[in-house]
């Protein structure tokens, strides 16, 4: 598939380095237990194991047997590999042909069938229209300078109902730097664009495109969840100072938005 454009160009060869470096949201999870699944979606964990926190809330995947689920810009085998072992039928929409390829490496070991679909998150002209009960996006928004545009696709391949959860990182703390004693904010909040070392090119998005923009696109906002992450203090307290985990003790690490599409 040709890149939309220089962004896309960027973030897809972002990706496909990942995938050839083995970076970890480009592995697929063949390790996952179905009974640790059934426990986690019925609230039977007292401290939810990696990687199942990352994909909070269990809620939005407690019915998603027979569901139509488009894992959205979210390739690599992981949350596909969730919902194929609850029974959903899935496809995968992803820039990145590497990321997609994990998704079908999961699907060969767990024998479920699934659709992969390379495609960037904002043209969806590819899918069916209306088709899907549920979208699940992860914390991939950052790559895309409006999210207007992809709320635009997603409520054309989203059946009326159904669900969307979509993952946002905060925008106040878009670019932050651990300078020796604390975290201090890196750039300026009317500063939307980071052009990074590794070729990347992110978006800071405000809170009243995040929330405005699923509105004016026909959704109606049922739940906000912050991220867990940072609850999961067995992990953070040793964490290195300026590493992720070691950031996330101190900065909320995102939050999920599951909108649903009203008309």
């Amino acid at each position: 598939m040709e890149p939309i454009d220089d962004i896309a160009q960027a973030n897809q060869t972002l990706w496909e380095n990942e995938v050839a470096k083995k970076g970890g949201y480009t592995q697929p999870w063949l390790d996952l237990d179905r009974e640790l699944l059934n426990d986690w979606l019925n609230g039977r964990l007292h401290s939810i194991p990696y990687p199942l926190y990352e994909l909070y809330p269990a809620s939005f995947m407690q019915n998603a047997a027979g569901k139509k689920v488009l894992c959205l810009a979210a390739g690599g085998g992981q949350q596909s590999a969730v919902f194929g072992l609850l029974g959903a039928h899935i496809t995968v929409a992803d820039l990145t042909q590497g990321q997609l390829d994990g998704d079908e490496t999961a699907a060969a070991h767990y024998g479920y069938p699934i659709t992969t679909i390379q495609a960037d998150m904002r043209d969806l002209s590819t899918l069916p229209r209306h088709a899907y009960d549920l979208v699940f996006q992860a914390d991939s928004l950052a790559y895309v300078p409006d999210v207007g545009e992809v709320y635009a696709q997603v409520s054309q391949v989203l059946r009326t109902g159904g669900l969307y959860r979509v993952k946002h990182s905060q925008p106040a703390v878009h670019r932050i730097a651990w300078n020796g004693t604390a975290y201090e904010i890196a750039a300026p909040y009317a500063e939307t664009i980071q052009h990074r070392s590794d070729g990347a090119i992110e978006f800071r998005h405000h809170m009243d495109n995040i929330v405005n923009g699923l509105l004016d696109n026909g959704f109606s906002i049922q739940r906000v969840h912050e991220s867990p992450y940072a609850q999961q203090t067995h992990i953070l307290n040793q964490a290195t100072p300026g590493s992720w985990d070691h950031e996330m003790r101190y900065v909320a690490g995102g939050f999920v938005i599951i909108a649903q599409k009203s008309i």
